[in-house]
């Protein structure tokens, strides 16, 4: 035997049950930037295409001299003159000489700017921002974050002036001000700017470095 509910008497419609929590509908469930963990953040690396190509340019046109020089060797010809004059001055040059010396040393410090080349990220300019997804990266060029600073520590009141320098881990502020009290005006740009950096998002906000001066005096 079956039984239906007994309809409402006020005529309105049942109560929907609320939605558990974590379910799309829960306003609790919708995820917030600032409290999200992301993956690590590391520095963007250079293409460098410029040292890539004039190395491959380089190497490229020795090889395809030498494989000439070679081949036409092997087909019973001269082989070239730069090459008759290298190998001799190779086997009578002694090896503590002058240009044997430079020769090694540009040798060395170019096989070492390579490796350096190799080995950094490079892209200084660009400061990586936290990131929330795997699949997605972002960063912000050094003189954009400068520029949002700056517009933020000249809308305190009394600053004339600002100038703002941001490395990767520290941002120089050096503000004039025309008047006010020097010491209120430079906690006002510190608690300012604070804000400011931690609404860049960047994943290491560097250090910021306040100095408040007057402007010089005219005459």
């Amino acid at each position: 035997m079956t039984t239906t509910p007994a309809p409402d008497p006020e005529g309105t419609a049942p109560h929907p049950e609320p939605p558990a929590s974590g379910a799309p509908g829960d306003p609790d469930s919708v995820p917030v930037l600032a409290d999200a963990g992301g993956p690590g953040v590391r520095r963007f690396w250079a293409v460098r295409r410029i040292p890539a190509a004039l190395l491959a340019a380089v190497v490229l046109g020795g090889a395809g001299l030498l494989l000439y020089d070679v081949a036409a060797v092997r087909a019973e010809r001269s082989a070239m003159a730069w090459r008759r004059e290298f190998a001799d001055s190779l086997a009578s040059e002694p090896l503590d000489s002058t240009p044997v010396v430079a020769g090694a040393a540009v040798a060395v410090l170019l096989g070492v700017w390579l490796l350096i080349l190799a080995a950094t990220p490079g892209l200084r300019a660009v400061l990586p921002m936290s990131r929330r997804h795997a699949d997605v990266r972002a960063g912000l060029d050094r003189e954009a974050a400068a520029l949002v600073l700056r517009d933020r520590a000249m809308e305190v009141s009394g600053v004339q002036s600002v100038k703002v320098r941001v490395g990767r881990a520290k941002a120089e502020v050096r503000a004039v001000s025309h008047f006010r009290d020097l010491d209120e005006v430079r906690n006002d740009v510190e608690t300012v700017l604070a804000t400011g950096v931690d609404e860049l998002g960047l994943a290491h906000p560097p250090a910021l470095t306040v100095r408040v001066t007057r402007p010089p005096k005219k005459g």
